[in-house]
């Protein structure tokens, strides 16, 4: 299990007032906002790009659009809609992720084996399920509007995962293409000159984690509970390219004293002597593919798509460690702006002028980069929050049965759609995966 497919209960505040006609305006934009941004990150995409499957852990472009249709289906429309008639009730197996309560579903790993239903009957049954959400929306009963409330909310939440998955998964299989076509063409940002790396230290203290409550949150983020932390020193910015070129140089890919155990196997094993996606020319050095297509490397962007084996290794050349999630987040909360604060992420209006590719650290102090960039390593498993329980029912499966065999990321990726980005939001992997826009920030004992 890796991030994809999560969606479990999150925690949301419906009006108790039953729904009136601008909170029913407000959600019914925020739906129209969420479904037209998949569409728009799809338009690029001929229909021989959305159906190709480049690797278990990837899924095809339509089923990343089907899938999150299927959710709106499946937990709304069947149950809360009089009269609604589904699409197409095979949809029902094809579509189906890993929920085992909803019933069986096509193996994960044959995604890519789907040729029909086609681009063009996905995009019937995206319109067919889209107007019937406006539908209920605009017709639900006063007394059962908050759950319904909440649950759309979790469905866009939902939906705005597969649509940094939807850009993760089609990276690769562009990749995989020996013409390594972009996704989109852009003219790379100039980058800022990277400033000296620098630590920022911290109080040793009870602490408290976690969500407040006071907006949406997935369920893996609560309850808020009490952290005691010893005094520690955290990175005022990411790891650089440029930094990583010196790990590179000075061998790091073949000192086993700098790996785990399990991570030494995997450098053995894949052959790994830099990040994904990195090669290296003896005429033109070295380049990364990128959703705009290959271009050289710049030393002052943040190192990405490194696994969780690499930035741990790094961090021990390096002399330092990484962070816990816990002290990544009372860093954050304690010196930068909350992520809805800035601009970051991709929009609707224009899901391409975003970065599609980490920038450089901006001048200044305290603590840059937090989100927005990549998605950042901690040292902390994937583990429940003490009294955690996961939610009832079907759309509770997800988070707490996966707690297993994964490693914590913070933060936020430069291909986070904007408004899904907090300080408390718990991405996870396998510690061995790189397709995900994943650097790190370094960390030290104080």
């Amino acid at each position: 299990m890796t991030a994809h497919d999560r969606p479990s209960r999150g925690r949301s505040h419906a009006d108790a007032s039953g729904g009136g006609d601008e909170e029913r305006a407000a959600l019914r934009d925020s739906f129209r906002s969420v479904r037209d941004l998949t569409e728009a990150l799809a338009a690029p995409l001929r229909p021989e790009d959305q159906v190709i499957q480049s690797m278990p852990d990837a899924s095809p472009t339509k089923w990343h659009r089907g899938h999150t249709t299927w959710f709106f289906e499946t937990f709304l429309l069947e149950p809360s809609l009089t009269g609604y008639d589904a699409f197409d009730t095979e949809f029902r197996y094809l579509f189906n992720s890993y929920y085992e309560a909803v019933g069986p579903r096509h193996p994960r790993s044959q995604r890519g084996l789907i040729s029909r239903p086609n681009v063009e009957e996905v995009c019937r049954y995206r319109a067919h399920v889209d107007a019937a959400m406006e539908k209920l929306i605009g017709g639900c009963d006063r007394d059962a509007w908050p759950e319904l409330a909440a649950l759309v909310e979790l469905g866009l939440h939902h939906e705005q995962q597969h649509q940094e998955l939807l850009l993760m998964d089609i990276k690769h299989v562009l990749s995989c293409n020996p013409l390594e076509p972009a996704f989109v063409e852009a003219t790379p940002a100039v980058a800022q000159p990277t400033q000296p790396l620098g630590f920022v230290g911290q109080v040793a203290g009870l602490v408290e984690a976690g969500h407040s409550e006071d907006h949406f949150a997935f369920d893996n983020e609560s309850p808020r509970h009490k952290v005691y932390l010893e005094p520690f020193r955290i990175a005022d910015r990411l790891v650089t390219a440029g930094e990583w070129l010196e790990f590179i140089a000075d061998g790091g890919y073949q000192q086993p004293e700098l790996w785990l155990s399990d991570g030494w196997h995997a450098v053995q094993e894949h052959g790994w002597n830099a990040p994904a996606y990195w090669r290296h020319d003896d005429s033109d050095g070295w380049s990364s593919f990128t959703l705009n297509g290959r271009r050289p490397i710049e030393p002052d962007e943040p190192v990405v798509h490194v696994s969780h084996y690499e930035a741990d290794a790094f961090a021990r050349w390096a002399g330092a460690r990484l962070p816990t999630e816990f002290e990544w987040e009372y860093a954050v909360a304690s010196h930068c702006l909350p992520p809805d604060a800035e601009s970051h992420g991709l929009t609707a209006s224009a899901p391409h002028g975003a970065r599609l590719q980490p920038g450089a650290a901006p001048a200044g102090t305290g603590l840059r980069q937090a989100f927005g960039d990549v998605w950042q390593w901690t040292a902390s498993a994937y583990l429940p929050y003490p009294r955690f329980t996961p939610a009832a029912g079907a759309v509770g499966e997800y988070n707490g049965k996966f707690m297993s065999s994964q490693m914590v990321l913070r933060g936020s990726a430069c291909i986070t759609p904007a408004g899904h980005a907090r300080t408390t939001y718990r991405n996870f992997f396998p510690p061995s995966s790189r397709w995900m826009f994943a650097g790190l920030r370094l960390a030290a004992d104080n």
